[in-house]
């Protein structure tokens, strides 16, 4: 079931095309702010020995008034995982190593404590099965309940719209997930978190891939209000340094926990584009 296909072209596609509305939108507000900040795309290529059309991607990158720092990646690579690496992928082993991948991911950091961090991705894997995973979940060093009744709200919305019992599983899924055991604490107030969404025939893949698009538009319609809601905040020392040490933690699940880190690091990922989650700066005492 590896190797490139219409399936894959068809996600890359919205991933592709939904990446060009989410820099839109943050250009507009880092606009609304008198900010002529842009992102800046740089792309990348993957290697792997013996395969000499591995794929890559582009990572979008920018840095202004509003959003510090704000990476939006999207991949499309295929090739074989390692044999050790691929015992633990849905549908590879060490004999049936092939894999293909497409997808979105996104972290964005912002200056004003005030303005919740936040992440989102979502993916298209082919490997002995096809599967859809992804989510997004807030990441506010200072919570607001207005601002986490209203992300939550839209991502309710969307998993309603395809299944009622989506959200409850999902929701939970990226309580479990988003979690820091050495610290005991939760990276955020939460969002949806989902995975191998298997595809076996052509209705499982429409069914699914529709699902997986209705959660980057939820994203696009929560996440900018809650921005332009808060980004005028005034902040103070303190505002700042509870969200240094905030991003500590936040760097702390990134490299230690976070499942799509590594999956990058064993696929031989664009390094930089891997790392794009890490905050511009960070505290620990």
């Amino acid at each position: 079931m590896t190797g490139r296909s219409k399936k894959t072209e068809q996600a890359q596609q919205w991933f592709e095309a939904l990446r060009d509305r989410i820099c839109a939108a943050f250009e507009a507000i880092e606009h609304e702010a008198g900010s002529d900040a842009r992102f800046n795309y740089t792309p990348w290529s993957r290697e792997e020995q013996g395969n000499d059309n591995p794929g890559g991607g582009t990572r979008g990158l920018m840095k202004g008034h509003v959003f510090e720092k704000v990476g939006v990646n999207v991949s499309t690579v295929h090739g074989n995982f390692a044999p050790d690496f691929a015992a633990s992928i849905n549908g590879a082993s060490a004999e049936n190593p092939g894999f293909t991948a497409t997808g979105i991911s996104l972290v964005a950091h912002m200056a004003n404590p005030h303005v919740p961090a936040v992440h989102m991705n979502t993916r298209f894997l082919v490997t002995g099965k096809a599967w859809f995973g992804g989510g997004a979940d807030l990441n506010p060093p200072i919570p607001y309940a207005e601002d986490t009744e209203q992300f939550h709200a839209r991502l309710r919305a969307a998993c309603a719209a395809h299944n009622p019992t989506y959200y409850e599983r999902f929701s939970k899924w990226a309580e479990e997930y988003f979690y820091i055991p050495h610290r005991g604490v939760h990276r955020g107030v939460g969002g949806i978190f989902y995975d191998h969404l298997e595809c076996p025939d052509e209705a499982a893949f429409e069914r699914n891939f529709a699902f997986t698009r209705d959660v980057g538009e939820a994203f696009l319609d929560a996440f900018p209000a809650i921005v332009r809601r808060r980004m005028n905040a005034e902040w103070s020392q303190a505002d700042k340094r509870e969200q240094l040490e905030w991003r500590g933690r936040y760097a702390e699940f990134n490299l230690v926990y976070d499942r799509g880190t590594l999956f990058g690091l064993k696929t031989g990922g664009n390094v930089d584009a891997i790392l794009m989650s890490l905050p511009p700066e960070a505290a620990w005492d």
